[in-house]
């Protein structure tokens, strides 16, 4: 019976984001068929705009996210599924001014009914709010959060792993945290549906796992290096013996040329399309305190090559360099705007054009955190296998202030997965930054939890995280 409630629940869900794929099309077609009346009857105006409205706004819900209601909170649903469909929006208003471009219609191309464009994309803003909220309601009734416990090794592993699933409560009630040796470890578990194992050895997070998956608990875990290649990996069969095969991922010749000329011309169109913007960076710099515009800083690139990144300069001139802090007085007013707003790094695009960098990759880190991360975690260097980035899966996942192991983690998972279309979708990802008030989040300003005891805290952790 609890099987059938789950499958019809799904069905459900399923057909509520059919509905609203559905009615997102329907308005534009709506709109734009005053203007445009052949819409509204079959012909070869109305079936290559469907087609196109269909086939752009697949990619751009594979490339930003899909409406996964209950998986994800209702904010960033709003800001992917928004971004997706303006843009949808904007390459179907083109093909339908391209059609329209005929000796029934009109002579030369021309981008009319912009009213109509604007009215269409705040229809379906609304209704993916609308929908969106709607639907994260009603799951969350329908589904209550998961009894969970947290696994971990140590106090300061407890911290991050807590805050980071405390911020998800309607999916997850927290009811136990436990050191890894913990004699009721397996006690423990059985009270839940959920296991988070963060920051355990390998060999113990190992007979954990095996527990959890025995008993069908879920089970979420921190993966290390091997995890990351392993997930990479592909599995074959040499005669009957089955294998994962873990081979070295280097970029092809024909990826390296591609990389490289997507790097050239994007960047070239970036620098002159955002001219008119650096040139009011830099008059607002000058006005604040007459210092120089550009900042040049040493960073590491692919095998450990160094290079002078470019930067417009946030800071006051003459003061210690180390990364930024919650409340930095370092920061001028004009910076803090920049550095809000990723402004400041606009002038990559000549590192980029210069070919120390790319536009995607690895962040592109200060030496003096290199030195220091590389001396806690040997591992940090495997990140300099390929050319740091202006933007990657560490910036866009990641925040300013993600520890050095996870921002690792996050850069092998782009370096052993690369593809020309994982590319293309970080650089459309790369907009959702914008949306995120703590993706500049500084390296002090995480919420400090304290725990009256390391250990079964039912009922007892009490904090105000959203």
């Amino acid at each position: 019976m609890k099987s059938i409630i789950i499958n019809l629940q799904k069905t459900i869900f399923l057909l509520w984001k059919i509905l609203l794929y559905f009615l997102l099309m329907s308005i534009f077609i709506g709109v734009f068929s005053f203007p445009n009346p052949q819409l509204l009857r079959l012909s070869r105006t109305l079936g290559v705009t469907l087609l196109t409205f269909a086939a752009v706004g697949y990619g751009m819900i594979n490339a930003y996210g899909k409406f996964d209601i209950g998986q994800r909170k209702s904010k960033p649903i709003i800001y992917s599924l928004g971004l997706a469909v303006i843009i949808t929006d904007i390459v179907t208003y083109i093909q339908l001014a391209v059609m329209n471009t005929n000796p029934a219609n009109n002579s030369t191309l021309k981008f009319e009914n912009l009213g109509c464009l604007v009215i269409v994309m705040g229809l379906q803003v609304f209704l993916i709010v609308v929908m969106t909220y709607l639907g994260n309601y009603v799951y969350f009734r329908i589904n209550h959060p998961e009894i969970s416990c947290i696994v971990t090794s140590s106090r300061e592993s407890m911290q991050q792993i807590y805050v980071a699933v405390n911020r998800y409560k309607k999916q997850y009630n927290i009811k136990y945290i436990l050191d890894y040796r913990d004699k009721n470890l397996y006690d423990t578990i059985l009270k839940c549906h959920t296991v988070f194992i963060y920051d355990v050895p390998i060999k113990d997070r190992t007979e954990i796992f095996e527990f959890c998956y025995r008993h069908s608990r879920n089970i979420y875990f921190n993966p290390d290096v091997p995890d990351v290649v392993e997930f990479n990996a592909q599995h074959i069969v040499l005669d009957d013996v089955s294998l994962i095969g873990a081979t070295v991922k280097e970029l092809s010749l024909e990826q390296r040329f591609i990389k490289r000329s997507m790097d050239l011309i994007l960047s070239g169109i970036g620098l002159v399309v955002s001219s008119p913007i650096w040139l009011i960076c830099a008059v607002c710099i000058k006005a604040e305190d007459g210092g120089s515009v550009f900042f040049k800083q040493k960073r590491a690139t692919k095998n450990g090559e160094v290079f002078e990144v470019y930067k417009f300069r946030t800071m006051k001139e003459n003061v210690e360099n180390f990364s930024s802090t919650a409340d930095d007085d370092r920061i001028t007013k004009v910076g803090k705007v920049l550095r809000k707003c990723r402004l400041d790094e606009l002038p990559q695009i000549l590192n980029i054009l210069k070919g120390e960098m790319s536009l995607v990759g690895p962040r592109p880190e200060m030496l003096e955190n290199v030195y220091s991360y590389t001396a806690q975690l040997p591992e940090f260097e495997y990140r300099l296998r390929v050319k740091a980035g202006l933007t990657g899966y560490a910036q866009i996942a990641g925040k300013y202030n993600t520890s050095p192991r996870d921002k690792l983690i996050l850069d092998l998972m782009y370096i052993e997965n690369y593809s020309l279309w994982k590319d293309i979708k970080l650089l459309f990802q790369t907009l959702i930054v914008l949306f995120k008030s703590d993706s500049t989040e500084a390296f002090d300003s995480k919420r400090r939890i304290e725990f009256p005891e390391y250990k079964n805290i039912e009922n007892e952790v009490n904090t105000d995280e959203q």
